[in-house]
């Protein structure tokens, strides 16, 4: 069976809702920094956005490791996919009553970052409970899969809405709404692959925490990957918060016209989106290969056309390098996080997952805040080739040190 994930009834009523909920997330996403910059016009809003979304994983997600070994996963996740709900449902009260500031934008995504935070390490660890350790490459895939189809769908989507109505309130309001299945999926869905907690009472949580920087210590790949995610985390990512500003002000030609901006917002958005699901789709396929080279063949491939990006004015030439870059960052997370999944025990999986998630995201709100002044003093076009200069010094020192 290609897709042995789907054997699982649990899994399958996981990934249904999961998928409809994402459609949702990706159309609050792209209208989001649209929104922003189009009340303030400043590039630097678009990284404190990207700053209060992230910092809540510096703060939270390594404690999250801990507790998330201790805590019945499927629960906590759908007590957090509430409370993401809730962000949305302020979102468009806000935006429905005109009411909406950026300060309002900055402490919401705040809020939402929080359970994002705890959520993600959660939601990652219950996989194997839903479908087993033989089947969880492939559900790792399928769910990144999902989440791509949404991330295509939801930018036009939202796109399509925005043009219709001129007012991003309603689309808040369908992501908040859109939470509700990935609840009852859950809700539905049942851990038949659940490992018995195996917890140390006498071990307290700063030891729990040691034990799992021990392992990652002494482990190459697994410090390596993480090492690799804090740098995609801090100058890569980062980059792509700037996209609204990209497409208002330096894609040519340049226009004014709100619905055109907005359309033309929501193409780079979709082009890194249909990147990012050829790359899901492939990673299902290809769960055999060997994953610390298919790693490397994405890493070339988000570097490259990031670079390409910042010497171009040419809206033709840029879909197409970001299609490249969504379908390299996607390759790059789905490696990372199955080489992590695969090869860590289950006893330490939460707090080596969590790590890794730190690293990814905890160090995102201070590079979001970098590439957020850069851009405001030095130019979105300098910024994003500065990043992709800084992203292939790091990768080859990293690899070199590491030899791998």
């Amino acid at each position: 069976m290609h897709f042995p994930a789907l054997a699982s009834r649990d899994y399958v009523l996981f990934l249904a809702g999961q998928f409809i909920s994402v459609i949702g997330t990706w159309m609050q996403a792209t209208t989001l920094p649209y929104l922003a910059y189009r009340i303030t016009g400043r590039p630097i809003d678009l990284g404190l956005i990207g700053f209060a979304s992230t910092l809540p994983t510096l703060l939270f997600a390594l404690p999250a490791g801990v507790f998330v070994e201790r805590w019945d996963k499927r629960k906590a996740t759908i007590v957090l996919q509430s409370i993401m709900s809730v962000q949305a449902f302020g979102l468009a009260y806000l935006a429905f009553t005109h009411q909406i500031q950026i300060w309002h934008i900055v402490l919401l995504a705040f809020f939402y970052g929080t359970a994002v935070a705890i959520e993600v390490t959660a939601r990652q660890a219950m996989l194997i409970e839903l479908v087993g350790r033989d089947a969880l490459p492939n559900a790792i895939a399928l769910q990144t899969t999902a989440f791509n189809f949404g991330r295509v769908l939801g930018p036009v989507i939202a796109a399509w809405l925005l043009t219709k109505t001129g007012n991003e309130a309603s689309i808040f309001f369908i992501n908040g709404i859109s939470f509700v299945f990935v609840v009852a999926g859950l809700f539905f869905a049942r851990t038949r692959f659940k490992v018995e907690k195996d917890v140390n009472p006498s071990q307290g949580i700063g030891g729990r925490f040691t034990e799992g920087l021990d392992y990652i210590r002494a482990e190459p790949v697994i410090l390596s990957v993480i090492l690799m995610s804090a740098l995609l985390g801090f100058f890569g990512m980062p980059l792509m918060q700037q996209t609204p500003a990209l497409a208002r002000d330096v894609l040519l030609p340049t226009v004014s016209v709100e619905s055109l901006v907005a359309v033309r917002t929501s193409y780079l958005y979709t082009a890194q989106g249909f990147g990012a699901l050829l790359a899901a789709i492939l990673a299902a396929f290809l769960s055999s290969v060997n994953k610390n080279k298919l790693l490397a063949v994405g890493q070339i491939g988000f570097i490259l056309p990031v670079i390409t990006l910042g010497f171009t004015r040419n809206v033709n030439i840029a879909v197409p390098l970001l299609f490249f870059i969504g379908w390299a960052t996607v390759t790059q997370l789905v490696m990372m996080n199955t080489i992590i999944q695969i090869q860590v025990p289950n006893e330490l999986r939460g707090r080596v997952f969590s790590l890794y998630f730190w690293a990814l995201q905890g160090v995102a709100p201070f590079g979001s805040i970098l590439i957020g002044w850069l851009a405001q003093t030095y130019g979105v076009s300098f910024t994003i080739i500065f990043g992709g200069a800084i992203c292939l010094a790091g990768i080859l020192i990293i690899r070199a040190r590491y030899r791998i």
